[in-house]
């Protein structure tokens, strides 16, 4: 998941996007345990809120 994510950034995808069952990409990682997702996401300028 994490290089998916990685490469979804690097490619110019939205941080904060909403949408899907989770709200956004941040809730979804972390809901899943994907931790290493959750900080790629947080280092990227994910909003906590």
């Amino acid at each position: 998941h994490e290089q998916v994510a990685k490469l979804l950034l690097d490619k110019g995808a939205d941080v904060n996007a909403q949408g899907g069952l989770y709200g956004n990409a941040l809730q979804a990682a972390s809901i899943k345990g994907h931790e290493q997702v959750v900080k790629l996401l947080l280092d990227k300028g994910a909003r906590r809120r």
